[in-house]
């Protein structure tokens, strides 16, 4: 899918003073060393996506890092208990022809997006819309809500475009043994190098 996008330009103007504080602390990339991107980042990325619909779930597959994430549309509520994951736990449900996604459950350790490094916390709470206007269009909308980091919810429109006919996602490998790191052309916490 291709994408246009609309939505909140400065989002360090809502920023808490707790965000100003661990924004401002320097970071390292950790999808370098292959873990996953979590689910608001993946979006964002350059690579397409692929959306499998069946009458009870939504697949979604993330050709970045191969990830997939699951939405069930069968009625259920999210877990009472549940483990905090890189993707969250989404549930999903229809209002007329909008499939709204909410989702909780974040392990708060990833980013928002890739530029500038904006981090989350286990506090995010996401709710998309997604509508098809045609065939070849998706409507996204992203509500993001994060008490630890901003004053108020934001919300990001995107417009997304089906891939052209014949084109498949393709198989993304990350190299956890990344010679970019394993010899020292960046630094990083885990590696101690530079």
């Amino acid at each position: 899918m291709g994408c246009s996008s609309i939505g909140v330009r400065d989002l360090t103007s809502l920023y808490t003073p707790f965000a100003v504080a661990e924004n401002a602390k320097p970071k390292f990339d950790y999808g370098v060393h292959c873990l996953p991107w979590g689910y608001v980042r993946s979006w964002g990325t350059p690579y397409p996506q692929e959306l499998i619909q069946t009458s009870d779930r939504l697949a979604i597959l993330f050709e970045q890092n191969n990830m997939f994430h699951v939405v069930p549309t069968d009625g259920r509520d999210h877990p009472k208990d549940l483990e905090p994951t890189w993707m969250g736990n989404s549930v999903g449900r229809w209002e007329g022809d909008t499939l709204v996604v909410d989702t909780i459950g974040f392990n708060g350790q990833t980013w928002l997006d890739s530029e500038p490094e904006r981090i989350t916390t286990e506090s995010m709470h996401t709710m998309e819309r997604f509508t098809r206007p045609d065939f070849t269009h998706l409507n996204y909308e992203l509500t993001v809500e994060d008490r630890k980091l901003y004053t108020r919810p934001w919300t990001n429109k995107r417009v997304f475009v089906l891939m052209k006919p014949g084109s498949e996602i393709m198989e993304y490998s990350c190299d956890e043994n990344n010679k970019e790191v394993v010899e020292g052309h960046v630094t990083d916490q885990w590696t101690k190098k530079k």
